[in-house]
C-alpha cells in the first residue's frame, strides 16, 4: 500500500497544495558513498510515474481536475529516473521537506547512513533518536481551485492511521478545508486591494475571521497542525550549496495563507458567471473602481489604474473596513462585551451593561465607567495593559449599535455604560442577537439560568422519578411497565398546577423562579396545557422509555421536554450496572465446571447472568482469544446449578465449527446435556421436540435455522445464542429472519466484530438481541448511520454508543486489565468437520490404500502408509489439493471456512497473522484464495523463494506499517530462522504431528522482541486420523512427545487393522454439503 500526502505551499501567488505518495522499500541512503552533495531523493517516496499510476489504480481523479497544460512551478526539481515508458499526466514539481530521520553511525562515530521513518510509524518510534534532514520527492501542485475540490473529497471517516490511504498532513488540511466552505456560507470574507512584493496592485478576497468562534478555531488548528506540513523548505538555492533546513513556518501563517488563497478562489468562482453592476453602472465608475470590481471577478487579479485613483480606492476600503482594521490585523487581545442583567427588586427593564474583555479570558472584565474615568493610551488594570481602551470600546459599541440600532440611543450620551431592555426586548436580545454578537467578535455575558441556549435544563418540562412495579411480573424485558412520578418544572424546580397558572398570567417569555430567571416558551404552555387536559392519566413508562430517558436519546414525552429523570430502588441499581458494568459482581466459577475462569471471563459470565435475569439481550463482543465460548458454558452452567435453566438453549454457529462447540462444552461442563442437531440424519417433527426435553444444549448451523425453521419455532427455548453473530448482519438474509422469529426469554450474540464495515451490520445484531430498541432500518440508517458514516458526526456517534453500551460488552487484549489475566501464548484446537465431498474422497481414498497396503511388505509397506498419509492430510486441507485442481472454486472445504471466518475477526482487530502448512502447492492455492477473498496482498515464503525475494517479505511484514497483515510459510522453509514478531497469530492449517517442528514454527512469532500476546490456532478435522492423533498426543502428552518426535513414522509400524482403526471416518463429522 501507500499513503498520499499533501501540503499547502506558500508561495507569493502561485500558492499551491502539493501532492506526494509514500510507498515502502528500503529507506536507507549510503552518507558517506554518495556522488554528491545535493539534496537526496526520499527513497520511499514515489516517483512522479509511480504516483500517477497508484492514483488511477485508487480511482483518486486528480488528473481530471488538472488543467492540462499546467506548469511546473518549480524549475530546480531533479527527477528520478524510471524504466516504464508511462508518463504522467500532470505536470511535475520537485519540492524539498525536512522529515524526521534516523541517523546511523559507525564505530569511528561517522555517519554510515540517513533513513527517514515512514510516515505510519512517527508516533510508535521513540526509541532511537530523530532528527529534521531535507529530502526531495517528487509530486503535483493543485491551484486552490482544484486543492478545494480534492480535499473536499478526502474522507472524514479515516480508518485506522495504519490502513488508511491519506495521511495526517492531507486529512489536516481536508479538515482546514470545510471550516473554509463553513466561512464562505458565513460571508467571512472581504473584498481587499494589496500591493505585492514587485510592486504591482492586485484585487483579492480576504478571510474575516472576527468572531470569538473563528479564533478559537484558528488556534485550536494551529496547535493540531502535524509538524511535517511545516517543514516544507523555502529557500531552495540555498540548500542546493548547503546542507540545511529552514525553522518551521508559523502555524497561523500557513492556515491564513490557505484560507485567503482558497476563500478567494471560491468567492471569484461564484461571482464569474454573474454581472457585478449593470453595465451602464459600471462604465461610470472611476476606472479605478472598475477595475477592482472586475479584478474580484475574473482570473486576472490585476489593477492597473491611475496611481491617484488607486490611492483614493485604497484609502477608501480602509475607512469602510476600520472598525474591522484589529481582526483583520490579528490583534484583538480586548474587546467590547455586553452584559445582561435581570430587573432589580421592583423594576420590570432589564440592563444591558457596557465592558472589555480579555479575548484569552472572557471573567477578566473591566466596565465601561472604569474606562471613561482613565482617558489613557494605555491602561494598567488587575496586571494587564490595554492599548487604547476608550478607543476599542468605542469602536465595539459602534458595531454593535449597527447590529442592534437599540442600543444607539444610548450612544449620543458623553460616557455611555449601559442601556435599558424591556422584556421582550431582553428576550429578543438573548434569542436573536447575542450570536450576531458573538459572530462579530463581541463578547456577551448573560444570566447562568438563561445562558445554556440550546438545553432542555431550563425549559419548562417534566420530571420523573421511576422504579419498577412492587407487584411480582416475573423477568422483566424492555417493554415492562414501570412506576412513575412526574412532576413539572422549569429552571430545575418544581412547581404546582397553580404556580404555572401564575407564571402564564404574567405574559412574559421571561419568568423569575425563586431568584432565577428561565425562559417560558409560548409553544410549550400550549403543550404542558394539553397535557393537562387530556393525557397526564395516560402516560405509561416503559423500561425502555426509562433506559433511553437516563442515556439522553428520548428528550420528549407527549411532546413536553423531559428536564429531569432519576430512577430509584431496583431500577436504579439495574441502569448504575448497566451503564458501568464493572458495578456487577463477578460470577465465581461454577462447581462443576472443568477448568478455571480468569478474572475478566468471571465479570463477563456474570454480566450474562445479570441481564437474563432481566430479559435483556446481551452482546458479547471480546477479541478472538479471550474466552467468548467458555464464558457462555460457564454461563449455562450456572444457570443449571441455579436451577434457572428451566427450558434448553439452542446454539447457532457456523458449520465448519459444530464440532469444536460440542466439544468445548463437554470438556467443561459435562453436566450439560449436548445434541448436535445437523446432518442428512438430523432428527425432525416430533422426534426432534422430544429429544430437545432431554437436553440442556441444542447446537445447530445458520444454514439449518432456515431450513428448520418450522421445527425449532415449536420449542420454548430459554435462550438462542449466535455465534460469530456477524453472520446475521444481512437483515434481508433468510437465516437473519428466521432466528428473529424463533421463541426465547434471553437472546446472546457472541462475536469479535459487532461491527465490519456498516454501522447497519450492529443495528441487525442489536435488532435480534432488543428488538425495535434502535427503531426500524429507515429511522437507524437517518438518525446514526449516515450522519456517522458520511458525515462523521460525534454528537450521534456519541448517543449511538450510549445507547448500545449497556448491552456490548467488549473487552480488547490490549487492555491493562486484560493483559495481565493473560498467558504470553494460548494454544487452542480449532476442529472442524469435513464437507460431504471430501468425506467421501478421504473413504475411498482409505479404502482403496488399505487394500494395497495390505499386501505390501517392508519398505514398500512404509512408504505407501506415508504416501497415503499425505493424501489425507491433502483432503482434510482442501479436495482441490488432492485433484491438483488449479483453484479452489470446483469444491469445498470446512477447515478452509473456517480459517477465512478466523483471519475476518483477526484482521477487523488489527491484528497480523502467519499460516504454517507442510504443502507449497497448498501455499499457492490458499495464497491466491485469501487475497480474492480478503481483498488484501498475501506474502508466501517457501523453498521456490529466492534469497531477495525472502528478505524482501520478511522485511515488509516486520517494517511496513501498511505491509500484508498476513503470510503464508511453508513449515520447511519458514519454520527456523526467522523472526516474525510483528504477528500475534499463528495458524498450523495441517499438522507436522511432531511437537518439536510445530514448536520452533510458533517460535517465529512468540520470541524475544514480542510485545503482544500470541495465539497459536491448531487446525483438526473431526472424525479423520487427525483427530485421533491430536486426541493420542493429548491423553498421552509427555509420553506422546517422545514416542511421535520423530514425525509419522511410528505410524509405519501399525499393522493394517490398528491402521484402519486409526483412518476408517467417524460419519458423524460429515457437514451437509450446503452447510459448507
Amino acid at each position: 500500500m501507500a499513503i498520499l500526502h499533501g501540503n499547502w505551499l506558500l508561495k507569493n501567488n502561485n500558492s499551491c497544495l502539493f501532492i506526494w505518495g509514500e510507498t515502502w522499500r528500503s529507506s536507507r541512503v549510503n552518507f558517506q558513498h554518495r556522488a554528491s552533495q545535493d539534496i537526496p531523493l526520499h527513497p520511499l517516496g514515489m516517483t512522479a510515474v509511480e504516483l500517477s499510476e497508484w492514483l488511477s489504480s485508487q480511482n483518486i481523479n486528480i488528473a481530471n481536475l488538472i488543467q492540462q497544460n499546467q506548469v511546473a512551478i518549480a524549475a530546480t526539481g531533479r527527477t528520478r529516473k524510471s524504466t516504464s515508458v508511462t508518463k504522467p499526466s500532470l505536470a511535475t514539481q520537485s519540492q524539498i521537506i525536512a522529515l524526521p530521520t534516523h541517523i546511523l553511525e559507525n564505530n569511528q562515530q561517522e555517519i554510515e547512513f540517513i533513513s527517514p521513518l515512514h510516515s505510519a510509524t512517527l508516533a510508535s518510534e521513540t526509541n532511537s533518536p530523530q532528527y529534521l534532514q531535507p529530502w526531495r520527492v517528487e509530486g503535483f501542485c493543485l491551484n486552490p481551485t482544484e486543492a478545494i475540490k480534492f480535499l473536499a473529497a478526502v474522507p472524514l471517516n479515516a480508518a485506522r492511521e495504519e490502513d488508511t490511504l491519506f495521511g495526517g498532513d492531507l486529512r489536516f488540511w481536508s479538515q482546514v478545508a470545510r471550516w473554509s466552505l463553513d466561512l464562505i456560507s458565513r460571508c467571512k470574507f472581504l473584498p481587499t486591494i494589496q500591493r505585492q512584493a514587485d510592486s504591482s496592485i492586485v484585487a483579492m478576497w480576504q478571510v474575516l475571521l472576527d468572531s470569538a468562534v473563528d479564533g478559537t478555531r484558528l488556534e485550536k488548528f494551529s496547535a493540531k497542525m502535524p509538524l511535517a506540513c511545516r517543514t516544507y523548505e523555502q529557500s531552495a538555492e540555498f540548500e542546493e550549496k548547503y546542507l540545511s533546513v529552514d525553522f518551521p513556518i508559523e502555524p497561523q501563517e500557513l492556515l491564513l495563507g490557505f484560507l485567503n488563497s482558497t476563500i478567494d478562489a471560491q468567492v471569484r468562482g461564484m461571482l464569474a458567471s454573474q454581472p457585478l453592476l449593470e453595465t451602464r453602472m459600471m462604465a461610470s465608475l472611476p476606472s479605478a473602481v472598475r477595475q477592482w470590481l472586475q479584478g474580484l471577478m475574473s482570473a486576472s487579479h490585476t489593477v492597473n489604474a491611475d496611481a491617484m485613483e488607486v490611492e483614493r480606492l485604497e484609502a477608501a476600503l480602509k475607512s469602510w473596513t476600520m472598525p474591522l482594521q484589529y481582526q483583520l490585523a490579528g490583534k484583538a487581545l480586548f474587546r467590547s462585551c455586553f452584559q445582561l442583567l435581570p430587573p432589580a427588586s421592583g423594576e420590570t427593564d432589564w440592563i444591558l451593561a457596557y465592558f472589555l474583555q480579555a479575548a484569552d479570558d472572557p471573567d477578566f472584565l473591566v466596565d465601561a465607567a472604569t474606562i471613561w474615568n482613565h482617558p489613557v493610551e494605555q491602561l494598567v488594570y488587575q496586571d494587564r495593559t490595554i492599548e487604547q481602551p476608550q478607543e476599542t470600546l468605542l469602536r465595539g459599541l459602534g458595531l454593535a449599535s449597527r447590529l442592534y440600532p437599540v442600543i444607539a440611543p444610548s450612544l449620543e450620551t458623553e460616557y455611555p455604560q449601559s442601556c435599558h431592555l424591556n422584556p421582550l426586548q431582553a428576550y429578543e436580545f438573548i434569542k436573536s442577537v447575542t450570536w450576531r454578537f458573538e459572530d462579530s467578535g463581541l463578547g456577551v455575558i448573560l444570566p447562568p439560568s438563561l445562558a445554556n441556549r440550546e438545553g432542555w435544563a431550563n425549559r419548562l418540562g417534566l420530571k420523573i422519578n421511576a422504579e419498577t412495579q412492587k407487584k411480582k411480573q416475573g423477568r422483566l424485558g424492555l417493554q415492562s411497565l414501570l412506576n412513575f412520578q412526574w412532576q413539572l418544572a422549569i429552571g430545575g424546580q418544581t412547581i404546582s398546577k397553580a404556580e404555572f397558572n401564575k407564571l402564564v398570567a404574567l405574559n412574559s417569555p421571561l419568568v423569575e423562579i425563586n431568584g432565577e430567571w428561565v425562559e417560558l416558551r409560548s409553544q410549550d404552555i400550549k403543550t404542558a396545557q394539553t397535557f393537562f387536559a387530556s393525557r397526564k392519566d395516560e402516560m405509561t413508562l416503559s423500561l425502555e422509555d426509562a433506559l433511553r430517558l437516563s442515556s439522553g436519546d428520548t428528550q420528549a414525552i407527549e411532546k413536553l421536554p423531559v428536564v429531569s429523570f432519576e430512577a430509584s430502588g431496583t431500577l436504579q441499581e439495574l441502569i448504575g450496572a448497566l451503564t458501568n458494568n464493572q458495578a456487577i459482581s463477578p460470577l465465581a466459577t461454577p462447581a462443576n465446571f472443568q477448568g478455571q475462569l480468569r478474572p475478566y471471563q468471571e465479570r463477563g459470565a456474570a454480566w450474562l447472568a445479570f441481564l437474563e435475569r432481566w430479559g435483556l439481550g446481551a452482546c458479547l463482543a471480546d477479541d478472538m482469544g479471550l474466552g467468548k465460548t467458555i464464558q457462555l458454558i460457564a454461563f449455562l452452567l450456572h444457570l443449571k446449578e441455579q436451577d434457572a435453566l428451566e427450558n434448553p438453549t439452542l446454539l447457532v454457529c457456523p458449520t465448519s465449527i459444530l464440532g469444536n462447540w460440542e466439544r468445548e462444552i463437554k470438556k467443561f461442563a459435562p453436566s450439560l446435556k449436548v445434541l448436535q442437531h445437523h446432518g442428512d440424519k438430523r432428527l425432525k417433527g416430533k422426534a426432534f421436540v422430544e429429544a430437545v426435553k432431554k437436553h440442556d444444549v441444542i447446537i445447530t448451523s445458520y444454514s439449518l435455522v432456515h431450513r428448520d425453521v418450522k421445527y425449532l419455532q415449536s420449542v420454548d427455548w430459554q435462550t438462542v445464542v449466535l455465534d460469530e453473530a456477524q453472520n446475521v448482519k444481512n437483515p434481508e438474509a433468510k437465516q437473519s429472519q428466521a432466528v428473529r422469529e424463533l421463541k426465547s426469554t434471553f437472546r446472546i450474540a457472541l462475536t469479535g466484530t459487532p461491527v465490519e464495515n456498516k454501522l447497519q451490520e450492529l443495528w441487525s445484531i442489536l435488532d435480534f438481541l432488543n428488538p425495535g430498541y434502535l427503531g426500524n432500518r429507515q429511522f437507524f440508517q437517518r438518525r446514526f448511520a449516515m450522519p456517522i458514516e458520511k458525515y462523521g458526526d460525534t454528537a450521534s456517534l456519541n448517543q449511538l454508543r450510549d445507547l448500545v453500551q449497556p448491552f456490548i460488552l467488549r473487552r480488547l487484549k490490549t487492555d491493562r486489565d486484560i493483559i495481565q489475566d493473560l498467558p504470553e501464548k494460548q494454544e487452542m484446537t480449532v476442529f472442524c468437520g469435513l464437507a460431504a465431498e471430501q468425506a467421501a474422497l478421504y473413504q475411498q481414498v482409505v479404502e482403496a490404500s488399505l487394500a494395497e497396503i495390505e499386501s505390501a511388505e517392508g519398505l514398500q509397506r512404509r512408504g505407501m502408509i506415508l504416501g497415503l498419509l499425505v493424501k489425507l492430510k491433502q483432503i482434510c486441507n482442501h479436495p482441490a489439493q488432492y485433484l491438483k485442481a488449479a483453484t479452489l472454486k470446483e469444491h469445498s472445504s470446512a477447515k478452509l471456512q473456517r480459517l477465512d471466518e478466523m483471519l475476518n475477526v483477526a484482521l477487523e482487530e488489527g491484528d497480523r497473522a502467519l499460516i504454517f502448512t507442510q504443502f507449497a502447492e497448498w501455499g499457492k492455492l490458499l495464497k491466491a484464495h485469501l487475497q480474492q477473498t480478503l481483498g488484501q496482498e498475501i506474502l508466501f515464503l517457501y523453498g521456490g523463494s529466492t534469497k531477495k525475494q525472502r528478505e524482501e517479505m520478511i522485511d515488509r511484514f516486520q517494517h511496513d506499517p501498511q505491509g500484508p497483515p498476513i503470510m503464508i510459510l511453508s513449515l520447511k522453509a519458514g519454520g527456523v530462522g526467522l523472526n516474525l514478531t510483528r504477528a500475534n497469530h499463528v495458524f498450523h492449517f495441517d499438522r507436522w504431528w511432531n511437537p518439536a517442528v510445530e514448536n520452533q514454527a510458533t517460535d517465529r512469532v512468540f520470541r524475544i522482541g514480542q510485545t503482544r500476546n500470541v495465539q497459536v490456532h491448531k487446525f483438526v478435522c473431526t472424525g479423520t486420523l487427525e483427530e485421533k492423533i491430536h486426541d493420542m498426543i493429548e491423553s498421552k502428552k509427555q509420553l506422546a512427545e517422545q514416542v511421535v518426535n520423530t514425525g509419522e513414522e511410528w505410524l509405519t509400524e501399525m499393522n493394517t487393522d490398528q491402521l484402519r482403526d486409526l483412518l476408517i471416518l467417524d460419519r458423524s463429522a460429515i457437514i451437509d454439503e450446503n452447510e459448507v
